[in-house]
């Protein structure tokens, strides 16, 4: 294999690349990147041989065809180093690859390509069409939802449902749960499926915000994303996904209009006491015209308040800071709705108009200080 190709090209895709790689695997081989020189371009993947693997291809001067694995830590730190603009790369019979930029020289020894195990082949294939933005909002809005314990693992990824011409993403982890749609294109019919947290993440740093489209290829297995000249494939999650629509409480009987940031701000004063150590809720009062906020640790006491408009009975209701402020960060608008039904009924947190997002919070019993 012999090639010559730009270095940023190449820094830029071995960086995407390795975050697929196997950190830890006793096959030597998942540790590294495959490099494939093909007819007039370099074909790179990263693969944990688990859930995710990632390819791309960079177009270079090719001189000789050929193959080799390389450590993906090392050989992104070559990379990252090299003086010069351009790279030539020759790997000889014994898989010794030489790395040449400038006046800089390593020599490296490679893996044989055929200890690398092949990707998954896509079967039973369904497509979806979607806008890079589109998409990468969606995952951000959803994502922060995702179980990070293992106690049930379906639950660390996130389930995709498209039926009458929407898509659906919807995360939950037994605090809360995030709710995100839109219009999609789609002649597929009534398709559902749970992507690991930990693929979407991957897909969402590759996912450019523009209004070019990728596409989703779902098999009875794995997904494929093909964003640009990037492909995402992951294994599909198996289990009984929580029956989301029963957990959204159907009636409120209080209303609350907030200011986004005015809410962000106030929880974020509040929580200056709580740590992981100094742990306490966070004691909210919604009120004709006032949303109070407090906060009781060991270390001191704080309270805040800011402007709010209600419908209905006022609610006192204590949260989880770190889970109330990711649903606020995550909401669209200047203005969220806040749709409540008694101190221990999830919150619901949605947007002034429509239903392209639906947050559940749960609450938290108070103790009377």
């Amino acid at each position: 294999m012999k090639f010559t190709c730009e270095r940023q090209a190449l820094l830029e895709s071995v960086l995407n690349v390795q975050r697929a790689v196997s950190l830890k695997s006793s096959i030597p081989a998942l540790q590294g990147i495959l490099l494939k020189a093909k007819q007039n371009s370099i074909f790179l993947c990263g693969y944990d041989a688990e859930i995710l693997g990632m390819t791309t291809e960079i177009s270079a001067d090719i001189e000789e065809t050929g193959t080799v694995v390389l450590s993906a830590k090392l050989f992104g730190d070559i990379v990252r180093r090299l003086p010069d603009d351009s790279v030539h790369i020759e790997t000889d019979e014994k898989n010794i690859t030489s790395i040449r930029s400038g006046q800089s020289h390593f020599s490296i020894v490679g893996i044989p390509a055929e200890e690398y195990p092949e990707l998954p082949q896509i079967s039973g294939e369904r497509s979806i069409k979607i806008a890079n933005q589109v998409l990468k909002d969606m995952i951000r809005q959803t994502i922060f939802a995702v179980a990070e314990s293992n106690a049930k693992p379906i639950h660390t990824g996130t389930l995709f449902e498209i039926s009458g011409g929407k898509i659906r993403l919807v995360s939950v982890d037994g605090y809360r749960l995030a709710l995100r749609e839109e219009m999609v294109s789609s002649d597929e019919q009534d398709l559902s499926f749970v992507v690991p947290g930990k693929a979407l993440l991957e897909v969402s740093k590759l996912l450019p915000e523009n209004d070019e489209s990728c596409s989703i290829h779902v098999g009875s297995r794995h997904i494929l994303f093909m964003i640009g000249n990037y492909t995402v494939i992951a294994r599909l999650l198996e289990g009984e996904f929580l029956d989301y629509r029963s957990a959204i409480p159907q009636k409120s009987s209080s209303t609350v209009v907030v200011k986004t940031s005015d809410f962000i701000d106030s929880v974020e004063r509040v929580s200056l006491l709580i740590t992981d150590r100094l742990k306490s809720p966070l004691r909210c009062i919604f009120e004709d015209g006032t949303v109070r906020l407090s906060s009781y640790t060991p270390i001191g006491r704080a309270s805040d308040q800011f402007p709010a408009k209600l419908e209905g009975q006022p609610v006192e209701m204590g949260f989880n800071n770190h889970y109330l402020l990711d649903a606020l960060r995550n909401a669209e608008g200047d203005e969220v709705r806040l749709e409540l039904n008694g101190p221990l009924s999830p919150m619901k947190v949605l947007p002034m108009e429509g239903s392209s997002f639906l947050f559940l919070v749960l609450p938290v019993r108070l103790k009377s200080e």
